[in-house]
């Protein structure tokens, strides 16, 4: 059997102008919702760090843009910082809220790739509160097995390396949280 020109090139022809069609369209349809993601994702930043400070109204960007500073009224309440830390499957961001007495107030995970049933566990209640306590001296120590202590966070069984990720965080947010502050290391 003999091949022919007109036999690769109209098939080749077709699928480039298939792909031409649906390439524009998804460009167009990126157009269109761009502005409504965009609002969407300030809308969700917003609403995670009223969770992660619930004490402040308002909430203003640093100079710098590397933390939020929390408000109510004129008066400073405390800080949100956006941090992120390796974890099993990717990177971890995770939002922290620290009121200006030095207590953490809200530890929110942003997006991560974790594991479902083990590291995505990270999400729950129940680990996220044990970092609801007084800025230690140093940095949080991830434990296992065995009842945290203050300044300590038991690792989820199962998923010590998102546990180690997500403590990796909060700590990376105490670190700026004392810099921004004057208050230790």
């Amino acid at each position: 059997m003999k091949l022919r020109v007109k036999d690769v090139l109209l098939p080749t022809a077709v699928l480039f102008l298939i792909c031409v069609i649906v390439a524009a369209a998804l460009a167009g349809t990126n157009l269109l919702t761009k502005d409504k993601i965009a609002d969407q994702a300030a809308k969700k930043a917003e609403e995670s760090r009223k969770l992660a400070l619930s004490v402040a109204d308002t909430f203003e960007p640093a100079a710098e843009n590397e933390y939020y500073v929390g408000k109510t009224g004129n008066d400073i309440v405390g800080y949100v910082f956006e941090t992120s830390a390796k974890g099993y499957g990717g990177d971890v961001d995770v939002m922290t809220g620290i009121s200006a007495d030095g207590k953490i107030t809200g530890v929110i995970l942003l997006d991560h790739e974790e594991t479902p049933g083990l590291g995505a566990n990270a999400e729950k209640e129940e680990f996220r509160a044990q970092f609801l306590q007084d800025v230690p001296e140093t940095v949080l120590m991830l434990v296992k097995y065995q009842a945290p202590q203050p300044g300590e966070v038991e690792a989820m069984t199962g998923a010590s390396m998102t546990s180690r990720a997500v403590t990796e965080a909060v700590n990376e947010a105490i670190r700026q949280y004392k810099k921004i502050t004057g208050k230790g290391d």
